[in-house]
């Protein structure tokens, strides 16, 4: 009987290792409104659930289809809002807008759109009188999610998640691995990033900081650091989010559009109404989420260094490095617990 026992143990053990054993690397990459790259571990490629989850973040999100969640919100349609994953990012939204007192906020879609970064052209010319009559429709405590319902004070309001967005479907795929008992994988969608695990080296995954060169085509790229999500001593598994961490990097240095000789950025500062340009020129955020990431990189980014410094002080689990620039140079400013992310820094 024991030796039966053994056996069957054996055999269990052996099915478990040849289980193990045929686990590999995968990669899924393409390009929507940006170029996406994922590599995950696992028995078999999971291509068709990566692509449904990536038609249900256009469904959502895409404010260029008429059909998608928030181009009917954007029109006023009665739709109940029930997508978890649409509430996750509206409320994570909210939350970073109360806390920078709207320097951060989603319904900033008519400001966006009134000087050219969004999804209807802009003004040929735009004056304080445009601002201020847009600005009446602005605003994060004029809209709120109540029984399913996005409910707006002003009509005209709309939203626009981009400066969330993509660390949000970051964050789709990493829960759609998760379902699957993946344990390593990387998933990067437009520049941010969710991570777990091990890279096929079987080291913790390496993501770089670029250097903020003007370069609007983003082919000339050079790092200014090489980081980990998982410094030393810190157990993956023992981390937020099952084991996940996201990384987003937000930047003025190219996105942008120059008109009569003047260089207008793509952050637009909802307080004031028109693109700013502090002293930040790339923040980068590492998070528990990468939606959470996305928005604070944004944020900071509006919020320049002190701003940023603050913005720690009320979300203890974000850490931050920004790249900051005046007329004697750049150079870099760090939150007290970014240090242990860098593998390399000044490259």
């Amino acid at each position: 009987m024991k030796r039966l026992i053994y056996t069957v143990l054996a055999c269990l053990f052996l099915a478990g290792c040849q289980e193990q054993s045929r686990q590999q690397y995968y990669e899924y990459a393409g390009q929507l409104h940006t170029p996406y790259h994922i590599k995950y571990e696992y028995t078999e490629p999971l291509d068709d659930e990566i692509k449904a989850e990536l038609d249900r973040f256009y469904h959502l999100f895409n404010v260029f289809d008429s059909t998608s969640v928030i181009s009917q919100i954007n029109r006023n349609e009665n739709l109940s809002v029930t997508d978890t994953t649409f509430v996750t990012l509206f409320r994570t939204a909210q939350m970073v807008a109360e806390l920078t007192d709207g320097a951060y906020d989603v319904t900033c879609a008519p400001l966006i759109n009134l000087w050219g970064f969004g999804f209807t052209e802009g003004d040929s010319t735009v004056t304080q009188a445009h601002i201020d009559s847009v600005k009446q429709f602005v605003g994060y405590r004029k809209i709120q999610l109540t029984d399913g319902k996005i409910v707006k004070d002003d009509p005209r309001m709309m939203l626009n998640c981009s400066s969330i967005a993509d660390g949000t479907v970051c964050d789709m795929i990493a829960d759609c691995f998760d379902h699957h008992g993946v344990q390593n994988y990387m998933v990067e969608f437009g520049g941010e990033i969710v991570a777990k695990g091990i890279n096929p080296r079987g080291e913790h995954w390496r993501l770089g900081i670029n250097k903020p060169k003007d370069d609007s085509a983003g082919v000339n790229q050079t790092l200014e650091a090489i980081i980990h999500l998982y410094p030393d001593g810190l157990d993956p598994k023992m981390a937020h989010n099952n084991g996940r961490r996201g990384m987003a990097t937000s930047g003025n240095y190219r996105n942008f559009y120059e008109k009569d000789g003047k260089r207008y950025a793509h952050t637009i500062d909802p307080r004031e109404g028109r693109p700013v340009q502090r002293d930040v020129l790339s923040a980068t955020i590492i998070a528990p989420t990468g939606g959470l990431a996305d928005a604070c990189a944004t944020a900071c980014m509006v919020l320049g260094t002190d701003g940023a410094k603050l913005l720690k002080e009320k979300l203890p689990m974000i850490d931050y490095f920004l790249i900051c620039g005046d007329s004697t140079g750049y150079y870099t400013v760090e939150s007290p617990g970014f240090a242990k992310y860098k593998v390399k820094a000044g490259l």
